[in-house]
């Protein structure tokens, strides 16, 4: 860019690239809707009132935001590859996100990390960073790498990298562990802040979190959780995703005198929402709807992600901001007309400009070292009474349950007449199959099975099925796929999704990725799940830092105790 241009264009020396005529500006500094003109120069927001400009647009009356902000999203969780991820949310109106790389990382490692940035050089979107604190997230899985502080601290220094993402294992930092700390007290070196994600958290243990200086949470799912986080100094995350959804939960913790220190965040949100919902619009509108002030709900995806992250060119319409911009009519349900990125018209009508320059990406990265034939399914029966995770919809939280084994041949088996489905993770990095087993109920297949190789946090292959047979063939599947998502009924695949970007991303638009996935998850209602997103579940059963129980390829996880625990009771 050229400073000079955009401060002669400020004292109206110079023409603007653009001037945006009769805008009801949403000042967030104030609170309040201004009457001005924007002049815009080089991409940048140049000043206020009538200028020379080589291009006008007149908005006539209606209203002008600062482009939205993700405070925390992963973008493979869409399954679109970076630049088909940009595409999808520009035309939502969000113009900056902080994506947290750590699914690819507990992948790919630090090649993930490198992979992520390189396929964000050069798009419209501002796609910014959090390195990755915790892979692998625990140590009751397998990760296909191992990212500590030394490996992080080539990345830390670099522009894009905004913060230490979500801190998981916060019994590793209440109980000081040296490694948890390196990467913290590296991330506090480097002025960057610290993401926490600490459910449930409370009392001394949230205090000797906090006394290790991470700055905020997107996990709360109370009330009241939320309250005494605030009032012990976080920011806090109100998420609204896919699978977790905790905006009307957490709506009466927004107030006059705390929500300067909320923001908004997708964190994982599937394809069928971002395009039939939107993105971070949807959680404006949504909040609006439930009574909140409209210019709050926009402050909150905009200025306070801005300034938790300290990113000073965005969340603002002022000189010398990025001029990302959102152009609606309605302040009461915000729907993006028109949205500006870089002071370039890059969506109208939700539909993409063609004068935007997309990059080629790089190429896709593949991990899939695993052979079906080396896995078996069977479980000794060895007791009468199994620990069994209770999936539950809309959360990525579980609970545990105590139902008695069905037992055929001296093996405990599925029984899907009482909704009681055997489940296993197989790690796929290392050649070894290492598998855990165990049984879930409130998945509801009543025959079939389902396999995906995204499965949080280290994205082995998670299987859930009604016998053994199908989930050996929905394995199959997802193996020759190189990753993805697989259902099968009597030995045969019945749909299939390849993510072949490290077995969690497709390289087809987000278009194809929603009708796909939409295909596939009407092919388990047909099998009897009754859940809105089966697969969004499943993957999340694998996730060993959300209590209550959940299950890796080292067996079944009892999160509250931090342990693998007996299948069976004791």
């Amino acid at each position: 860019m050229n400073l000079h241009d955009v401060i002669q264009t400020a004292r109206d020396e110079k023409k603007a690239d653009l001037l945006l005529k009769n805008a009801r500006m949403v000042d967030v500094f104030s609170g309040k809707i201004e009457s001005a003109d924007i002049a815009l120069s080089n991409g940048l927001i140049a000043g206020f009132g009538d200028h020379d400009a080589r291009q006008t647009v007149d908005l006539a009356g209606r209203y002008l935001a600062p482009g939205f902000i993700d405070g925390h999203v992963h973008i493979e969780s869409s399954m679109a590859s970076v630049a088909e991820f940009a595409r999808a949310v520009l035309p939502c109106g969000t113009t900056t996100v902080a994506a947290d790389p750590h699914e690819i990382a507990n992948v790919l490692g630090a090649e993930g990390i490198r992979y992520m940035l390189d396929s964000a050089e050069g798009l419209p979107v501002n796609i910014l960073f959090s390195l990755p604190s915790c892979v692998p997230a625990t140590e009751m899985e397998t990760a296909g790498a191992r990212l500590g502080a030394a490996e992080l601290k080539p990345f830390m220094n670099e522009e894009r990298i905004i913060a230490l993402a979500e801190m998981m294992n916060y019994p590793g930092v209440i109980h000081g562990d040296p490694d948890v700390l390196a990467k913290i007290e590296l991330a506090h070196t480097c002025r960057k802040p610290v993401d926490g994600h600490a459910p449930g958290l409370s009392g001394p243990d949230l205090h000797a979190y906090l006394a290790a200086g991470i700055a905020s949470d997107h996990e709360c799912t109370t009330t009241e959780e939320a309250r005494e986080k605030l009032a012990a100094g976080m920011f806090i995350m109100v998420r609204e995703g896919t699978c977790a959804q905790n905006l009307e939960t957490l709506f009466p913790a927004i107030t006059e005198r705390n929500y300067s220190r909320m923001m908004w965040c997708t964190d994982d949100r599937h394809p069928h929402d971002i395009l039939g919902q939107g993105h971070v619009d949807h959680i404006i509108r949504k909040a609006i709807g439930l009574g909140l002030d409209p210019i709050r709900a926009i402050q909150m995806a905009t200025l306070h992600p801005a300034r938790y992250f300290g990113i000073r060119y965005a969340g603002a319409i002022a000189p010398g901001y990025r001029a990302d911009l959102v152009v609606f009519s309605d302040l009461n349900e915000p729907r993006p007309e028109q949205v500006y990125c870089r002071g370039v018209l890059a969506a109208e009508a939700g539909v993409l400009s063609g004068a935007l320059r997309w990059p080629a990406p790089p190429p896709a990265p593949n991990a899939m070292n695993l052979h079906p034939a080396d896995v078996d399914f069977s479980i000794p029966a060895q007791g009468r009474r199994l620990r069994v995770i209770e999936a539950v919809p809309g959360q990525v939280v579980t609970g545990r349950a105590m139902m008695e084994a069905t037992v055929s041949d001296g093996m405990a088996v599925a029984d899907p007449d009482r909704d009681l489905l055997k489940i296993a993770v197989v790690e796929r990095y290392t050649g070894k199959a290492n598998t855990g087993k165990g049984f879930v109920t409130g998945m509801g297949l009543k025959s079939g099975a389902l396999a995906a190789s995204v499965a949080h946090d280290s994205h082995n292959i998670i299987v859930v099925g009604a016998n053994d047979r199908d989930m050996k063939a929905a394995l199959t599947a997802v193996v020759d796929m190189g990753g993805g998502f697989a259902a099968v009924r009597d030995g045969s695949i019945q749909d299939q999704l390849p993510l072949p970007i490290a077995g969690l991303m497709s390289d087809l638009p987000m278009r194809m990725v929603r009708d796909q996935l939409d295909r596939l998850i009407q092919t388990a209602r047909n099998l009897g799940s009754p859940l809105s997103d089966p697969f969004m579940t499943l993957g999340f059963l694998a996730l060993p830092v959300i209590p209550a129980l959940k299950i890796t390829d080292k067996g079944l996880v009892d999160v509250e105790r931090f342990e693998v625990v007996s299948l069976f009771e004791d």
